[in-house]
């Protein structure tokens, strides 16, 4: 008998699928409990908390630029303002990738508002940043560029133009190597400041004033709430919900008070024209500097709307270097201009009294030496006492006076007037000079044979040559010295300081020296009487003080570019311009209450007295004589507070 196999189920196999629903429904009604109790927390509990969230993504947060400082100088004309300027800039994060932000600024090159060589350059500055913030690529478009842009606006997402306050310089190249410049923030800037106080700031303080006092210039950021739309443009919100937008304005920097004086500014710049040199003028009874320049120069303006990469290599490719600041950095033999501190000096250790006299024949050697040594005047000066030596520049004379002092003692008080060390003015980029010494030399030199010091270079330094350098600014501050009987000042730029919203300026106060002690009222008085008679008919810079209504005393130099060979002659005709010596001067007016003290020098001038005597005078009437002279025109002076 066959028995019969029950091959399917129906019974067990809807009792699996009852069990199987019952399972799965339940597990979908957790997740929708879960679901809605989710939708229940975030809609009911935190709807507050994502309202806001929410509304932040249509509200934007804008920075608003503070206002920079002005600058004056001490009679009020305004030498750095602000002015209103079209700039074109890019935020990344609007743009898209990379590859996109390369596109873009290739299309602004092929059209014309950017430089090819600019384009490495412009990308660096753009990664720098993040990627919401609004970064230039061009500074103060021009009519035709906003135009030019204008017309293919639509082919640029994420750029636009803005306006924005950009500095600018009244008087263009006057006095820049004083004030400095500003420029574009570069990455290297953002890695040493504080990115949020720059928020929305395109330009920050370079070299000079501007770059010396930048937290003080550049002011506090705001900030303002902006409603945008997805593609992040700002709109207006319509119907009856309207988000509350807040705002904080921005803390404007600042204003400074120079002590530069712009007439005798001018003055000296006016009277250094078409040349390579320096001016530095300085008030001996304060240190306050009245006068720095430095030719030739160069227009901050251009570096405030920009400059492209071939434009700035221009600059520093130029021979004549009009980015150098001659009046601090140039460092050159100061030459005859030293002999009065060296007068002084054989005084004050009693080497010498005002009235000895010595023989110049025209040359000198060392006892026991064949070497010649000789003086400026081949014939000589006969015989010559200390005063007329001053007013002369006798070489042999101080050749003398060199060889009976010692380097040690020269060393010892040239440095009481700030020689061989910064005289800490309140800009930066000073260099030191030298003074040199034995022990300064045995440092210098690795080679044992090269250590030694020998009498003959004593000498050379006795008449301002050799090792010896000063720049224009420590020849004013140790002329200022002169003029002010010892007393001796910092010299400084920045006089005062007028807080955002102040009418009122807060004067800095003076930063006196030790000076130079121990010399008494008669030396002082020799130093005076041989200077002046430099100044007065007979002396090396006798057109200094023709018809002036007051007193002047002076004392030129001339610093040899090269040595000249035992036999070898100079020729001017033969040596070529920039091989020709350079030519300085130091003064002081007037002699008998000296209000300023100035050095001039003027790189490959030859003579002092003939080319550093009429610039100086053009300073001290521009100073002393205010009334006769022009004016800044058309500039604004100080008002009430902004």
């Amino acid at each position: 008998m066959v028995r019969r196999v029950r091959i399917k189920d129906h019974w067990g196999e809807r009792r699996i699928f009852n069990v199987r629903s019952i399972i799965a429904g339940a597990i979908v009604a957790t997740l929708l409990l879960a679901v809605a109790a989710r939708l229940f927390y975030l809609q009911v509990l935190r709807y507050n908390y994502y309202s806001e969230l929410s509304q932040g993504n249509r509200v934007r947060i804008e920075p608003i630029p503070p206002s920079r400082g002005l600058i004056f100088d001490r009679n009020g004309v305004v030498l750095a303002d602000n002015m209103p300027a079209y700039q074109l800039e890019l935020v990344r994060e609007q743009v898209g990738t990379r590859q996109q932000v390369d596109q873009s600024l290739e299309r602004l090159v092929s059209i014309g508002l950017l430089d090819q060589d600019d384009i490495p350059s412009i990308k660096r500055t753009i990664m720098s940043h993040h990627v919401y913030e609004s970064v230039p690529i061009k500074l103060q478009l021009t009519d035709e560029e906003m135009a030019l842009f204008a017309v293919h606006r639509f082919q640029f997402t994420g750029i636009d133009i803005h306006t924005r306050l950009s500095r600018h310089y009244p008087f263009g190249p006057l006095a820049v190597h004083a004030l400095g410049y500003v420029a574009a923030i570069s990455a290297q800037d953002l890695s040493h400041i504080d990115a949020a106080e720059y928020a929305g700031t395109t330009l920050i303080g370079k070299l000079g004033v501007e770059g010396e006092y930048e937290e003080v210039l550049h002011g506090t950021p705001g900030f303002r709430e902006v409603l945008v739309n997805a593609a992040g443009r700002p709109v207006e919100k319509e119907g009856a919900y309207k988000p509350r937008l807040t705002m904080r304005p921005p803390i404007a920097g600042s204003d400074l008070v120079l002590s530069l004086d712009m007439r005798a500014q001018r003055a000296a710049e006016e009277g250094l024209k078409g040349m390579r040199g320096a001016v530095v003028a300085i008030d001996p009874t304060s240190g306050d500097v009245i006068a720095l320049a430095s030719t030739p120069s160069f227009d901050p303006n251009e570096f405030a709307r920009g400059l492209t990469n071939k434009q700035y290599a221009q600059l520093q490719d130029d021979p004549d270097k009009p980015l150098i600041n001659r009046a601090l950095r140039g460092a050159y033999p100061p030459g005859s201009t030293v002999k009065p501190y060296y007068a002084l000096a054989a005084l004050h250790y009693g080497v010498m009294t005002p009235d000895e006299t010595l023989f110049c024949p025209g040359h000198y050697s060392l006892p026991g030496s064949r070497h010649v040594y000789r003086c400026w005047r081949h014939r000589g000066h006969g015989t010559i006492s200390m005063r007329r030596a001053i007013a002369q520049s006798c070489d042999v004379y101080f050749y003398q006076v060199a060889n009976k002092l010692g380097i040690e003692r020269m060393h010892e008080f040239m440095s009481e007037f700030g020689f061989g060390r910064l005289t800490g003015i309140d800009i930066p980029g000073e260099k030191p000079g030298l003074m040199p010494s034995p022990e300064w030399k045995r440092h210098a030199y690795k080679n044992p044979a090269d250590e030694v010091w020998f009498p003959g270079e004593t000498l050379i330094v006795g008449i301002g040559q050799g090792y010896m350098l000063a720049t224009p600014l420590q020849l004013a501050h140790a002329v200022a010295g002169i003029a002010a009987r010892g007393r001796e000042f910092i010299p400084r730029l920045v006089v005062g300081i007028r807080p955002p919203g102040s009418s009122a300026v807060i004067h800095l106060p003076v930063k006196p020296e030790s000076g130079v002690p121990d010399v008494t009222p008669d030396q002082w008085e020799v130093i005076d009487e041989g200077m002046e008679a430099a100044a007065s008919p007979g002396g090396t810079v006798a057109n200094i003080g023709v018809g002036a209504p007051y007193r002047v005393a002076a004392k030129t130099g001339t610093a040899q570019v090269f040595s000249l060979g035992k036999n070898q002659k100079y020729n001017v005709k033969e040596i070529a311009e920039r091989m020709r010596d350079h030519g300085l001067l130091i003064a002081y007016a007037p002699v008998d209450h000296p209000k300023l003290a100035l050095a001039v020098f003027v790189e490959n001038g030859e003579h002092g007295g003939t080319i550093g005597g009429p610039i100086a005078r053009k300073v001290f009437d521009a100073y002393l004589l205010p009334d006769k002279a022009a004016a800044p025109a058309g500039n604004p002076t100080m008002g009430k507070a902004r």
